[in-house]
């Protein structure tokens, strides 16, 4: 049975150094409606963008998690995600003043309690679940894996295989977050490395905020003391934890882990919100859809202009995912390449545009404005669209203030991107 969402009652701020830039780092921790994730949000930039916690937010990084929306990123957000997925904090705006979240004592202890101080509260939607039906195996070039496996209990179920220096206690550890405490037996192990890594790593410009208090050194001349028992395989963890809480859904499902990192776990992430799109777009019974009778309610269009059927999605003011069924009686497929039928791809963004529009309305109704296209930019069509295709519609706010609207879009057919573009709506009175 699925629970209820969660958020915090009351905003929380704190500050600390970040792990790898060194610079010191004031966070904010807010409050969010249902349905509207974890965002993180650069408060030393002019012009600040949402950036989601979410699988297709990620951006290639070195031993961390760094997430993107358009030129802005914030990384190191692995134990504040994990803090949230162990805590089943599911909606939060995160306000940082830096690219990087800072490291606290290494682990994700502290942002735990800057929650539990922020008073954890229940919404009334409820939280997304998703189980995989088929096992599914993931790999790297240096032998590590990951192993997807429908589950054996009620929740995630992480088994954890490490491999470490000489010395260094390698047993296998099993967490289930259902089951077992996550605030005494996960949240407390810092992060660690490998006394062989550290000239490499700061070569790369990292670890300028590591100290001994924050950072374990495995394989040196002088063994750590641990806070529990097995702590690094505990953060890596930790860190699986973190990476998983990008699906934006509770995942039910045992996870097999030898030797893998944020790589593989960024992966599997990627891979299961993939699976969790799919079961949107089949339509499976779960979250805020609209049906046609919805859409003409809020929507002007009128055939044969309307091409939004349905919308499966909704979180918040932030994002919407949409269906457009592409059927041969299209009216445009007769004079489009009649002898072979494709959709044109200036359609594609309308419909894109349409489903912007309703997302939009949602938030300008209630102050008696009107949002209107004012420009489309970086486009790009990536395939074509054919009778019997299933088009998916998905629009995320990056930002929104009195005046402007800025909306990244894109289509699929299947997990297939057909196209993609910014979109600018200005934010006007009604005549």
């Amino acid at each position: 049975m699925a629970r209820k969402q969660r958020t915090i009652k009351k905003s929380v701020e704190f500050e600390g150094v970040a792990l790898h830039s060194g610079e010191q780092i004031k966070v904010r921790l807010e409050p969010a409606p249902p349905g509207t994730g974890v965002i993180f949000n650069r408060t030393d930039l002019e012009d600040p963008a949402d950036i989601p916690a979410l699988a297709g937010n990620l951006t290639v990084s070195m031993r961390r998690t760094v997430l993107r929306a358009g030129n802005q990123m914030v990384g190191m957000v692995e134990h504040m995600l994990s803090a949230c997925m162990g805590l089943r904090v599911d909606n939060l705006r995160v306000s940082v003043s830096g690219d990087e979240m800072p490291g606290m004592d290494g682990s994700p202890l502290i942002y735990c309690e800057k929650l539990v101080e922020g008073i954890i509260v229940e919404q009334k939607e409820a939280r997304k679940t998703f189980t995989p039906q088929e096992p599914s195996v993931f790999r790297d070039e240096h032998g590590a894996e990951m192993i997807l496996l429908p589950p054996t209990g009620e929740g995630l179920t992480i088994r954890y295989y490490p491999h470490y220096p000489e010395g260094v206690d390698d047993t296998p550890v099993i967490f289930d977050l259902a089951k077992d405490n996550y605030l005494e037996q996960i949240a407390p192990a810092r992060t660690f490395v490998r006394a062989v890594e550290i000239d490499t790593l700061l070569e790369a410009g990292l670890g300028k905020g590591a100290n001994a208090e924050n950072t374990l050194v495995l394989g040196g001349e002088n063994t750590p003391e641990f806070r529990v028992s097995c702590e690094p395989t505990r953060h890596k963890i930790a860190d699986a934890l973190g990476d998983l809480a990008l699906v934006g859904a509770d995942i039910c499902a045992d996870v097999i882990c030898n030797r893998s990192g944020h790589n593989l776990n960024q992966v599997l992430a990627k891979h299961l919100r993939g699976e969790l799109d799919q079961q949107e777009v089949r339509g499976d019974d779960y979250g805020v859809q609209y049906d046609i009778q919805h859409v003409l309610r809020r929507l002007p269009h009128r055939y044969p202009l309307l091409l939004v059927d349905r919308i499966i999605e909704v979180e918040g003011f932030r994002r919407a995912v949409g269906v457009k069924n592409v059927t041969i009686n299209e009216p445009f497929f007769q004079g489009h390449f009649p002898g072979q039928p494709i959709m044109p791809g200036v359609l594609q963004l309308e419909a894109l545009a349409q489903l912007a529009g309703f997302l939009l309305q949602r938030k300008l109704e209630m102050t008696g404005m009107l949002g209107v296209l004012a420009s489309i930019d970086k486009v790009r069509f990536r395939g074509s669209v054919i009778p019997g295709d299933q088009l998916r519609l998905e629009v995320d706010v990056l930002r929104l203030n009195k005046n402007r609207a800025q909306i990244k879009a894109h289509a699929k057919v299947g997990r297939r991107v057909v196209s993609e573009a910014m979109l600018s709506f200005a934010v006007i009175e009604p005549a």
